[in-house]
């Protein structure tokens, strides 16, 4: 399955690109009368919209992707809620802005108390996690469409016009800081399958994982608002922001300012990446391109104001640690 795995999984990276450019070009023809309220940040995380010359709303949207399969087979939702609000907070996060609230989408085959219930268990401890509201959502009963559920919300946050953290500040040689993940996230799951197919999701495979592979599988996904919101209310200087997900740590030259990087003490592997890649012949680049590799958020911040940073975000996650350096070498 080497090489291009994710594609034979059924992930065609490069279509969803063009898709995605497509989808750009399309609404980038709206007419509104009046001059864009958005702020210029192409390829960020999230989206701001001006109120006012001093404040901007911060917009991200995500779901849960497969790893629902995952939960669908074991029959158990309830940590599924708390992926759905993570992969939205970290989001918005990266431009500087405080999550608020966010709205949760469910379309269901049909509608099943049990399923639903658990579904908002996970969604009301991730809201508490991330210090959110969810005041309200969607539940689409869409048996001709769907088999099975699927999950998304949709998050928003403000941000001072002034402080939004777009990575235009980011120089070579900024320390580049790893807060680690609590397994595969929520992204790749099309291929963690492929890749673990005929393993039984209640084993733990040679004892490699200290749990069963499924427990390992929806281990729910990290949600670093609290730390990264004390970060940015600190004296340190933050020049960038990254949630790594799909695209690993190529998710840093999303950043404005990052040209290329260097990643020379990587956070430590979680098994369950070791057994994906053994087991489905996956390379080692298409692993780091697919998958967070154990480090689920970057932080950029000035050279001199390395030691007050780890030092603030030690306190959330001991193993949290320098990893790498922003490099002047050209983008390719």
């Amino acid at each position: 399955m080497s090489g291009d795995a994710y594609a034979k999984a059924g992930v065609d990276q490069g279509a969803a690109d063009s898709a995605v450019a497509a989808l750009v070009r399309a609404l980038g023809a709206i007419e509104l009368g009046r001059d864009s309220r958005q702020v210029p940040l192409p390829g960020h995380y999230a989206s701001v919209i001006r109120v006012d010359e001093r404040l901007g709303i911060a917009l991200s949207t995500d779901g849960v992707g497969t790893k629902l399969l995952v939960a669908e087979q074991l029959g158990r939702f309830d940590t599924i809620g708390i992926d759905c609000v993570a992969m939205n907070v970290n989001d918005v996060i990266c431009v500087g802005a405080e999550p608020l609230a966010m709205l949760d989408y469910i379309a269901i085959e049909r509608a099943e108390p049990d399923v639903c219930e658990q579904i908002g268990v996970g969604l009301a401890r991730g809201a508490e996690l991330a210090g959110i509201e969810i005041p309200g959502g969607e539940l689409a009963q869409l048996g001709d469409m769907v088999r099975g559920v699927d999950v998304s919300g949709a998050c928003f946050g403000t941000v001072a016009l002034d402080a939004i953290v777009d990575g235009g500040a980011v120089q070579a040689g900024d320390p580049v800081i790893g807060l680690p993940s609590s397994g595969l996230h929520s992204n790749g799951y099309t291929l963690a399958r492929s890749a673990l197919e005929g393993i039984p999701l209640d084993e733990d495979p040679e004892g490699r994982l200290g749990r069963s592979l499924g427990e390992a599988l929806l281990e729910p996904t990290e949600i670093y608002v609290k730390p990264v919101l004390e970060l940015l209310r600190s004296e340190v200087d933050v020049r960038g922001l990254a949630h790594i997900t799909s695209g690993g740590l190529g998710n840093l030259l999303r950043l404005a300012g990052v040209q290329s990087y260097e990643i020379d003490e990587p956070l430590p592997v979680p098994p369950v990446f070791e057994l994906i890649e053994e087991r489905g012949g996956v390379s080692g680049e298409e692993m780091r391109e697919v998958f967070n590799m154990g480090c689920g958020f970057c932080i950029v911040v000035a050279p001199g104001d390395e030691a007050a940073a780890l030092d603030l975000l030690q306190r959330h996650y001991p193993e949290a640690k320098r990893i790498g350096r922003v490099t002047d070498n050209a983008r390719t």
